[in-house]
Parts: structure tokens; sequence; C-alpha cells
């Protein structure tokens, strides 16, 4: 794989995303001629990707060994969190655009690797995903066996993203004395949230908006444009020279396209996170949108204190709401998918909040992922204006061409 396929534009959910696309260890090759990121430029440079709707990764790739019976979307990620969990690139594993091959020491050590893992956690963790790559890796393919002597006094731990609550976790936890302790309500801080925003009534007048400016990221700067729809109708465009990547959700479901390929639809991972970035009134449907909310430990942004609440959607993991504590702005939003190996995180940090018709939005979002990040800068806005439902709508796919008669 070429490294420009590798930091190739991932818009991701009603943003664009610059990540790593990775194909390692378990020896995956797509059965079109090119293996395909999970993303906007996902038929790769070859030809378009595969359907994998419905069917298994040994079903959709070749040569899968110990991922057997694994939904085919979810193979992608699970090579992502790999690759971050290890800090490497495809070609540790794999020999480039021949990712089916056996030819790497490394792939065979990947597989008894995973295999390992997997065996721990059914063990000895009730086959839950507590030990993980990541766990003895920490971002090297070597992992350290001996304790490191720092230059520094240690600092007291964080509260780490394996930490998050499992979907229906209680809301009470055990005391000291083992009675449980009723932890605190999170409606104070979801309802000074609304309030800092405009209040609720302000939120539910904003049926539609437009937003123009400038993602920039490693390589540059790209304009962008968002659209957006109540109830939760959103499409993000990313003009490139080479044209236009987008990433859209219709109401129902998202899908992803890049310049001169068709559009795919989004994953079903994918549409669980577009749903609450196509969400315009998010803040006054959270209590709609979520089924649980638990307060957490208050953690510092930057020189901000937050207020942390946790937010459960059934079978789905939590997702993490930093919320300022003097202001009530929201500043950051965590949030997890599952992978086979373990959970991907995405962090969105939002800042320079401004009033806008007479709501306070952020001008400014950054995306982050394991695999790298960038901001979108916003310059232009407008709101209540007509958006047609078609701007959201899937491309509709050419039919083949018929062949010439001989």
């Amino acid at each position: 794989m070429k490294t420009k396929w590798l930091h190739a534009i991932f818009i991701f959910i009603g943003v664009s995303l610059v990540s790593t696309f990775v194909v390692a260890a378990t020896g995956a090759q797509s059965t079109s001629p090119a293996p395909a990121p999970a993303g906007p430029a996902a038929h790769g440079p070859q030809g378009p990707a595969p359907s994998l709707a419905g069917k298994t990764a040994d079903q959709a790739f070749k040569n899968i060994q110990v991922l057997k019976g694994t939904p085919a979307d979810q193979l992608i990620p699970a090579m992502q969190f790999i690759s971050a969990s290890l800090g490497v690139e495809c070609e540790f594993c794999h020999v480039e655009n021949e990712f089916d091959k056996d030819d790497k020491k490394s792939k065979a050590a990947a597989r008894k690797m995973i295999q390992m893992q997997m065996a721990i956690n059914k063990d000895h963790f009730e086959g839950h995903t507590d030990v993980t790559c990541y766990s003895c890796h920490r971002g090297s393919h070597d992992p350290v066996a001996v304790p490191i002597i720092s230059d520094e006094e240690p600092k007291p731990p964080t509260v780490a993203a394996a930490s998050t609550p499992q979907p229906g976790s209680p809301a009470t936890a055990p005391s000291p004395g083992g009675a449980p302790q009723q932890r605190p309500s999170a409606d104070p801080i979801l309802n000074k949230y609304v309030q800092a925003l405009g209040g609720a009534e302000a939120i539910q007048k904003v049926s539609s908006r437009i937003e123009k400016g400038n993602m920039t990221f490693a390589r540059g700067q790209q304009p962008v444009e968002v659209f957006a729809k109540a109830p939760d109708k959103r499409i993000t465009v990313v003009h490139q020279q080479n044209g236009d990547n987008v990433t859209a959700y219709d109401g129902h479901a998202g899908w992803l396209g890049t310049p001169r390929r068709p559009a795919r639809d989004m994953s079903d991972q994918e549409n669980d996170a577009v749903r609450l970035d196509a969400d315009l009134h998010f803040a006054t449907d959270l209590k709609q949108i979520f089924s649980q909310f638990r307060v957490g430990r208050p953690e510092k942004i930057g020189d901000r204190q937050t207020a942390v609440v946790f937010a459960v959607r059934q079978g789905l993991p939590p997702v993490r709401l930093y919320f300022d504590q003097e202001s009530g702005l929201l500043l950051r939003l965590v949030r997890y998918a599952e992978t086979p190996l373990g959970r991907n995180p995405t962090e969105i940090d939002y800042a320079d909040y401004r009033d806008a018709g007479g709501v306070k939005i952020p001008y400014r979002w950054t995306i982050a992922r394991p695999g790298g990040r960038f901001t979108i800068q916003v310059d232009q806005v407008q709101e209540n204006v007509a958006i047609d439902d078609a701007k959201f709508a899937k491309p509709a796919t050419a039919a083949p061409a018929a062949e010439p008669a001989k």
C-alpha cells in the first residue's frame, strides 16, 4: 500500500478525518483488485470495494485465519486498532498490494498474539475484551518487559479510556462499606449546557444551518462546507483538487463519497456515530438519545476544569461528554467503536463558541484518532435557510455499460 493511501482523508460521520488505513495481522486481501480503507477513500486506487453487507471477514477477504466469523465491516477497524496499538503500518505484516500472502514472519506472530489475547479474555475475563494489544504494546511493536525509570517524579494516573463503563452499567457504585452509593445526577450539568447555548426554545427554532470554512491537517488546508437540516440530516463536503469527499446522513442511513468512485453505504458502526453528529438539536435531544447518564470524576482540558458525564446507549460503548464547569459548554466528546480486538476511540474538541442566530455554536472543532487529527474552522454561518432533502440523498449508481456486439 502506498503512503498516500495510508494517510488518505477519512471523512468520518459528518466531519472529515485524517486516518491511517491499516490491514495487518490476519492476512486479509479483498476479493477485488485492491483492499479498501474504511472511509471516503474507501475504494482504493485500483477499483471499488466489495460489498461487505451481511458477510463475514472470511467470506469477503482471502486467507483469514483467526478472525473467521467476524463481520466483514469490522475487519478494517480491527486492523486500525492493531496499527494504533503497535505504532506500525500495513507493510509491517503484509506484502504491499498482496495482502493475502504469508511471506512475513511478523504476520504469523500477529496471528498468534491475537489468539493469545482471545484466550486470555476467554479464560480469565469471562470473554470481555479487557486485555488488548495495547495492554502490552502501548504504541510499540516490541513490548517493554522491564519497568522504566522515569527522569521525573511519576504523576498520578488519569482515568483511562479502558475504565469507561460497559453498556448497561448501573448508576450506582458500592461504597467502602459495600452498600450501594447513589451517584450525583447528570441533570444539572445537561440543563446548564442547554442554557449555555441559549436555551431549549432558541435551539428548537433552528431548522437548518450551513457552515463554510477550512479543514487544516498535516498536509495542508482544504475548503469545507457543512449542510444540516432538522431533525437529523447532514452532509459534509471537502473540496479537493481532484474532486469532493463527501460524508452524508439522510435521516435514515449514511453514505460516503470520494472522487471518481461510486458512493458507498456506511457500516452499522459508522451509522451509530453519524446519528450523533447529524442531530441538529443534540443538546436538547440528549435524554432521548441516551438511556442512562453517569457523572465521572472531574478532569482538566487545557486550563479548563470539566464535569465528565458518561452517556450510555443500549448495546453500544458509552460516550464521554466533557462540559466546562464554568460556562457549561461542551468542550469534548469521546466515542468508541467496538472491534474484535478492542475499542477504537474518536475524540472531538469544540472551541471558539459564538452566537449564531441566538444560539451559541462552536466555530472550531478538532477531530483526533490514534492515526491522526485535523481541525475545521468555520468562518461563515447561515441559519434557517431552505435546503432541499435531495441534497442529502445518495447518488444513484450508474448502470454498467453494455458490451459491444462481437
